[in-house]
């Protein structure tokens, strides 16, 4: 045979043979029995999820977003004489600017409006004869500004106080307001009425002395009359200064219940009428208010421990809950000085006080509340919540899990915080730290 036939034959047959070995191996792969069909379609063996036993202190918390707002939120508004429109002639404060005491805020009509230091809002002009502890507020603030009130008792406005308003006054660079026109010509008659009878006493002092004795009786009886009219005179103009002087008006004044405090609003345009709100004024501490869900509201208490955060710098302040409202906030009711023009969540209004004096920079900031509604106190022994679970005669149980040994161990559930709830073993039964339950299959 031609050597390179048969070498052609070979490869030939090796080309055939490994063709066929290919195909059975292809379709080797695509057959397969029914048992591997079978398996191949089951399910794949449960697993079994599991947590470690902890010990540790729970806590149970509720987290909400609060805003930083003074504690304190007035409204200056135009309370002028309904014989003239108001308007607003200075705005002496800007948006976000510093008020200390005695400062001007604004003028209207060319009047000024101090913020003075009280907790009391200005609700009437006080006039001299005036009573009340609004009056003895104002006694207090002119004092601490130097201008003490004399004499006069606490809650009095008397002859000191119009002295004190007045030098405040002038010293600003503006003059008091009169109590009023008609109190000024009561004063000039009251006086004019006490010379006349001051005169009639004198004139009948002297018609005694020398009258005849036939009429001194009669004479007599004149002075004793005289004498009479002048204490009557003497009462009334008395009554008369009492009341008038310098006068405080309502609209003059805003009392603020803590200094420096913050221009938070600014609507008022000068040259325009002075009507409803024309500034808002931020006074006091500053505190932290948010809005809790009716099962929020079952939870907190005041004086629990709070922790603020501020996560634009990362500052954080402890603080406790000051307060919880009673009653819930409708949307839109937005109780929040300072705060944006969005309205407010429904919910029941908390507010809360720092432990210490917050930056005034965070104020009208939105901050996270992380309210400590409860605590272990001491490390307890904890599971997942997914742990626990009733049994059909119910009993309350945790599954531990050694192995493929799986033991039922009684226990009685505690404090819940933060996905975790305290359990203690029932009966003497054996449950601790880094044994495994099961949680989840």
């Amino acid at each position: 045979m031609n050597p390179s036939a048969a070498r052609r034959r070979l490869l030939t047959a090796v080309v055939v043979s490994v063709l066929v070995t290919a195909g059975a191996l292809a379709v080797s792969t695509r057959l397969k029995s029914p048992a591997q069909v079978a398996a191949e379609a089951a399910p794949p063996p449960p697993s079994v999820l599991t947590e470690p036993v902890r010990r540790r202190i729970l806590t149970a918390t509720v987290v909400l977003r609060g805003r930083v707002n003074a504690e304190q939120s007035v409204d200056v508004v135009a309370r002028g004489s309904a014989e003239a429109v108001p308007v607003v002639t200075a705005v002496r404060a800007g948006y976000g600017a510093t008020v200390r005491p005695a400062q001007v805020l604004m003028e209207i009509s060319g009047r000024p409006v101090f913020a003075l230091p009280g907790t009391i809002p200005a609700y009437r002009d006080l006039r001299p004869g005036a009573t009340g502890r609004d009056v003895a507020q104002l006694q207090r603030a002119l004092d601490t500004l130097g201008f003490g009130s004399g004499g006069d008792s606490d809650g009095a406005y008397g002859a000191g106080t119009e002295a004190a308003v007045r030098e405040f006054y002038r010293s600003k660079g503006y003059e008091p307001l009169p109590a009023g026109p008609e109190d000024e010509d009561l004063l000039r008659q009251a006086e004019t009425a006490l010379t006349a009878a001051e005169r009639a006493l004198r004139d009948a002092r002297i018609a005694h002395r020398t009258a005849p004795a036939s009429v001194k009786a009669a004479a007599a009886l004149a002075v004793q009359d005289r004498e009479e009219d002048l204490a009557a005179a003497e009462e009334e103009r008395d009554r008369v200064a009492g009341r008038t002087g310098p006068m405080v008006p309502a609209g003059e004044t805003v009392f603020l219940s803590g200094f420096p405090a913050r221009v938070d609003k600014v609507t008022a345009t000068v040259g325009a009428e002075a009507k409803d709100t024309l500034l808002t004024v931020a006074a006091g501490r500053l505190v932290v208010t948010g809005r809790l869900t009716a099962y929020q509201k079952d939870l907190i208490r005041p004086g629990m421990p709070v922790e603020i955060l501020a996560e634009t710098t990362g500052t954080t302040a402890d603080a406790a809950v000051k307060a919880v409202a009673d009653t819930p906030a409708q949307p839109g009711q937005d109780g929040e000085p300072g705060a944006a023009a969005e309205p407010a969540q429904a919910g029941y209004e908390m507010v809360v006080a720092p432990a210490g004096a917050l930056d005034a920079a965070l104020a009208g900031e939105d901050v996270r509340l992380t309210v400590t509604a409860a605590s272990s106190g001491t490390e307890v022994l904890v599971v997942p919540l997914a742990a626990v679970s009733a049994g059909a005669d119910g009993k309350t149980s945790v599954t531990v899990v050694d192995g493929d040994a799986r033991t039922r161990v009684e226990v009685t559930p505690g404090l819940v915080g933060d996905g975790f709830v305290q359990v203690t073993p029932v009966g003497g039964a054996r449950l601790e730290p880094e044994q495994t339950v099961l949680v989840g299959s």
